[in-house]
């Protein structure tokens, strides 16, 4: 640090000051009251940033929990990217990663984040569906159905649909939580909670690498399942349905 240029230094001492003021001094010959102004803003802009991404975890955490994970954040964290809606996707991975769980945090701290966060990253996905080989009318069940790239299927241990100030988990569901997080062809941002068997059918679609049919891929769970072929292939027609109708499925392969 002591070879850097001056002005370079005192940069540095900016923002390590901006980030962690209680164990690094402002750089010399700058008036408290105007450095004052640049850690209220850097802090309540961030605070505010990641408080409309993951209101649920705000609310619940409370205005000094909220604001002692967010300080965390800026001290413990090296931002991978500079780009404004990315930070929220830089605070996951600071809780994933670097944040120590303790007594306080919340058991579903890291799940109710990431569902959360979901929401924000589908909602600026570039991605987009290519429809020139789609028939969208096409029969699931004898066609090979085709999935939205803007559809996520997601397995959680906690129900993170459902968490709210009266709803708090202690302990994980007996049973996973399947969730399909989705943004629907007027760019609305949804989800669908989905039982075992339809989840199963889901992941069967988005890795169907053998183009198989609606129906080939039902048989196929129905085996693993120990389930009626013929009864799964009926329960499985009106999953199908319901998934296209919510713009999950996007109709059926043409091969064209």
């Amino acid at each position: 640090m002591g070879k850097l240029p001056d002005f370079q230094r005192k940069q540095y001492e900016f923002a390590a000051h901006i980030r962690d003021p209680e164990k690094n001094a402002a750089p010399d010959g700058i008036e408290d009251r105007r450095m004052a102004i640049y850690r209220d803003l850097f802090f309540n802009n961030l605070r505010n940033l990641l408080g409309s991404t993951f209101p649920v975890l705000k609310k619940l955490s409370g205005t000094e929990r909220w604001a002692g994970l967010v300080r965390e954040f800026m001290v413990r964290h090296e931002s991978q990217t500079p780009y404004f809606l990315e930070i929220p996707k830089e605070f996951l991975a600071f809780l994933e990663h670097e944040h120590t769980l303790d007594t306080d945090d919340f058991p579903f701290l890291l799940e109710l984040a990431h569902y959360e966060w979901v929401e924000l990253a589908l909602s600026v996905s570039t991605d987009s569906n290519d429809l020139t080989a789609v028939d969208p009318d096409g029969d699931l069940l004898e066609g090979v159905p085709v999935m939205s790239v803007l559809a996520w299927p997601l397995a959680y241990r906690y129900p993170v649909h459902r968490i709210s100030e009266s709803y708090q988990p202690t302990e994980p569901g007996e049973q996973p939580t399947y969730l399909a997080i989705y943004r629907s062809a007027d760019n609305e941002i949804s989800f669908m909670e989905l039982n075992a068997v339809t989840a199963g059918l889901l992941d069967k679609i988005s890795n169907n690498a053998g183009q198989k049919t609606g129906r080939d891929l039902i048989v196929e769970l129905s085996k693993e399942i120990n389930f009626d072929p013929d009864a799964l292939v009926e329960h499985g027609a009106a999953a199908l349905a319901e998934l296209r109708a919510a713009d999950i499925l996007l109709g059926t392969n043409t091969g064209e």
